[in-house]
């Protein structure tokens, strides 16, 4: 398919910043051609650069028509932010079926200032193996991991403002791309006036509810922690067989009530970019009356989240980055979705219900290999919207890139480790493809269900 050996590099989507111009300068620095392809309004504004398609077309077109659009460029790699966003599930499926390198690109396992990158996908479609002996193995293959001296820290308003300007633009500003499929949970109208109510009903219930999280850490009381996520999430959404975040908190609740020590309590921490659209204090307290443990169950917003973690029993997440970060505490973790760390040795493999009294402990040596090989293969240090990280991540996800050393050395194995028993678990890993006409790509020794193409 190839005529010669330059990288052709096409752009889809990227962070709302001027991260992914500044990484597409240093690609051409290298030696690489890049094109770009801008699928809304937003992704128009902010590529504003030579070199860049269009595409206007139904979502129901867009495989039929990146098929041909990398044959003519004769694109050799694709670089997408987010996954699971539409676009990117289809662009993962024909690239892998003519051979071309993906790379999905997202905020970090390691964060604060740490970006993944990973061939293909994240989730129960990463390539990073779960076997803990393969992991041990790649432990011995790279550096321990030792964290950087330098922090690459950003303001919340920068990244939010970017967010916003982004969202509404596409949303609001639809001329040029009548059909495009943004695929939101909400609105972003809806989304963004949400935070006022959401901010008031803190200012009046928070202070206290915050104070009771504290107490039970500083009197040494009994007590579990359950991360939630956002809704809109495409990590819960398309990583989990949950249809909705308030069926994993029933049956958490009610596992506690049945399983949990009389004495203990429940700290149910909310998302701290949680829009307050869907009142989870609200639905945790009538959970939680309902099974008879009002009083011993508790949502809170703002705790410090690392001395709670530290204190807790445990932590129960669907797939959270607090759940990593649990394991680095040494705090025994359960998850109840697909994640990459949800390893036997590491995380609880045995059911919720047990969980309260018999965790699995964290295998510390075990963690550590993980985070050594994390870190070296599909963790890059640097940060979407600080200048200095911007420039460190561009040079390390170029020189990777440019080198075939994604997910090397040994981070790679085919098919994904977790795919089958994502399969098995009914998780809609594919969700993303429905109405694109494309299935998915796959060895033989997988079974897809038709359900979810």
């Amino acid at each position: 398919m190839i005529a010669d050996t330059q990288r052709r590099i096409l752009f889809l989507q990227g962070p709302p910043s001027t991260f992914w111009r500044q990484l597409c300068d240093h690609f051409e620095a290298a030696g690489a051609m890049t094109r770009r392809i801008n699928l809304s309004m937003g992704d128009w504004v902010y590529w504003r650069k030579a070199g860049a398609d269009n595409y206007r077309g139904r979502f129901s077109r867009w495989g039929e028509f990146l098929k041909k659009y990398l044959v003519e460029h004769q694109i050799t790699d694709i670089l997408y932010y987010a996954d699971r966003l539409p676009y990117h599930a289809v662009a993962r499926e024909v690239g892998a079926s003519l051979g071309i390198r993906t790379y999905a690109l997202e905020f970090g396992y390691l964060r604060p200032d740490w970006l993944t990158l990973e061939r293909g996908a994240m989730g129960a479609l990463s390539h990073f193996p779960n076997d803990p002996d393969a992991i041990r193995q790649l432990a011995r293959q790279v550096p321990s991991f030792v964290q950087p001296r330098e922090h690459f820290t950003h303001r919340f308003a920068q990244e939010a403002t970017n967010e916003v300007i982004y969202n509404l633009l596409t949303a609001l500003v639809p001329y040029g791309y009548p059909f495009y499929r943004a695929d939101k949970y909400y609105h972003p109208i809806v989304d963004y006036l949400s935070w006022l109510p959401s901010a008031l009903r803190k200012l009046l219930t928070e202070r206290r509810r915050s104070a009771a999280a504290l107490q039970l850490r500083v009197e040494r009381k009994r007590y579990w922690m359950l991360a939630l996520q956002i809704q809109a999430d495409y990590q819960l959404r398309t990583n989990s067989s949950y249809s909705h975040q308030a069926h994993m908190i029933a049956e958490v609740i009610e596992s506690f009530a049945r399983h949990a020590h009389s004495d203990g309590h429940l700290i149910v921490k909310l998302h701290p970019l949680d829009n307050g659209i869907e009142r989870w204090e609200s639905v945790v307290k009538r959970l939680a009356k309902k099974h008879g443990v009002g009083e011993r169950v508790l949502a809170v917003s703002d705790c410090d989240l690392k001395r709670s973690i530290r204190r807790s029993r445990g932590v129960i997440t669907i797939n959270s980055t607090v759940g990593l970060h649990s394991l680095r505490a040494g705090t025994p973790v359960k998850v109840l979705g697909m994640a990459v760390y949800d390893i036997p040795g590491l995380t609880h493999q045995g059911s919720l219900d047990l969980f309260w009294r018999k965790p699995q402990k964290v295998d510390k040596v075990l963690r550590n290999a993980l985070i050594s090989g994390l870190a070296a293969t599909v963790q890059v240090h640097g940060s979407f919207y600080h200048p200095e990280g911007r420039l460190s991540a561009c040079r390390e996800i170029v020189r990777r890139v440019m080198n075939d050393l994604v997910n090397e050395p040994g981070a790679f194995v085919n098919p994904p480790p977790r795919l089958q028993q994502a399969l098995e678990r009914n998780v809609p890993i594919f969700r993303s493809l429905r109405g694109s006409g494309v299935t998915p790509w796959m060895p033989e020794t997988l079974q897809v269900p038709m359900s979810e193409s």
